[in-house]
């Protein structure tokens, strides 16, 4: 899958976590062989209708510790590859900030990346994306760990992150990674944005985020969104994660209002429903 026709229909990114510790439970890196665990998932997932699997081998959730490229690497690069293998037409995604980690993964076979951390962690990432001609995601993040706060039934959070506009300054920092991107040579219409929600962020943050993600579609790129089982619903509505499908299900169906264009989630089959129905009311696609 190469081109995107927006606009028209929700896209579909499920989760592939191949990593021990993922906030939601899914980390398939446990598991006594990763790489037919992934391909086992992947194929549920495109069965129920994803468009792009997503394989991250580095948990991001507050608190995480974090790994090395040369760990990283060994976790997707050989999913990476075995998804290409089976799956041709579905766009295969590396979710990292790491260059390294990128050129292996681009090289096994993906074609999109998925940096957290919008082309600003390693100064080489937006080169590396240019030079395959994949797609770049680039996620707003104001991440530390001073401003995180975990707790053991909810898991992790972000308190105490101070914006002075929140969606100005979201927007502001979305168009600097932007910059970078087309610094690079990376073209427009390879750029999606992600406005990074869970991420550097309150709960009330992330909730006026999903309600104004039309502001930031109004920049002009395709808008990826990730609410899947996140905190901002857990702590919402006083849930862990494995209890958050309603919650992401809301979330995802006034994403899709807002002007969302992909969809990142776990629970492929309930989501893709809840999108083909909010498509078919906003939309009116069949």
């Amino acid at each position: 899958m190469t081109n995107f026709h927006w606009h028209t229909r929700t896209c579909i990114m499920g989760i592939l976590n191949v990593t021990p510790d993922s906030f939601s439970g899914d980390g398939l890196l446990a598991r006594s062989d990763a790489v037919q665990a992934a391909l086992a998932q992947a194929r549920e997932f495109v069965a129920a209708g994803a468009d792009i699997l997503d394989v991250g081998g580095e948990s991001t959730r507050p608190g995480a510790q974090p790994v090395s490229a040369e760990e990283e690497a060994a976790r997707v690069v050989p999913v990476v590859r075995a998804l290409a293998a089976e799956f041709p037409n579905v766009l295969i995604s590396v979710d990292t900030y790491k260059a390294p980690v990128a050129e292996a993964a681009l090289e096994a076979g993906a074609g999109m990346v998925n940096d957290v951390w919008g082309l600003r962690a390693d100064p080489h990432m937006a080169e590396v994306i240019a030079r395959h001609g994949a797609w770049a995601v680039l996620m707003h993040n104001r991440s530390t760990p001073q401003n995180a706060e975990v707790r053991e039934r909810l898991g992790g959070r972000y308190v105490g992150v101070a914006y002075t506009d929140l969606l100005a300054e979201v927007k502001a920092e979305l168009l600097e990674s932007v910059a970078l991107a087309q610094q690079a040579g990376i073209p427009d219409e390879h750029i999606i944005l992600d406005p990074g929600i869970g991420f550097g962020k309150t709960v009330e943050q992330n909730l006026e985020l999903v309600n104004c993600l039309d502001e930031i579609r109004a920049l002009g790129f395709p808008l990826l969104l990730g609410v899947s089982r996140k905190s901002f619903i857990g702590y919402t509505l006083n849930l862990p994660p494995e209890e958050r499908l309603a919650g992401t299900a809301a979330a995802v169906a006034v994403g899709i209002v807002r002007g969302a264009d992909i969809v990142r989630v776990h629970d492929v089959a309930f989501m893709v429903q809840v999108a083909r129905m909010t498509d078919a009311i906003v939309r009116r696609a069949p």
